[in-house]
């Protein structure tokens, strides 16, 4: 799945947060490495929002899982 996901918009965050700062460049490690994170936090966001979803006797997981996930 990883290789699914694109380095283009983790680049994209990368390089408007260092604008910030001052760095121009942004090094394809940092890119992966942003993607791995955000990756297994949206990983714990998914398996919360579905207990939540199982708890509610739903199949279906809304959005509202989603929101309740991320309290």
């Amino acid at each position: 799945m990883v290789k699914d996901f694109s380095l283009f918009p983790m680049e994209k965050i990368l390089k408007k947060a260092g604008k910030e700062v001052g760095a121009d460049r942004v090094a394809t490690s940092a890119a992966e490495e942003l993607r791995n994170v955000l990756l297994e936090v949206a990983e714990k966001i998914a398996m919360d929002a579905v207990a939540a979803a199982h708890h509610a006797k739903r199949v279906t997981v809304k959005r509202e899982d989603i929101v309740m996930a991320t309290r």
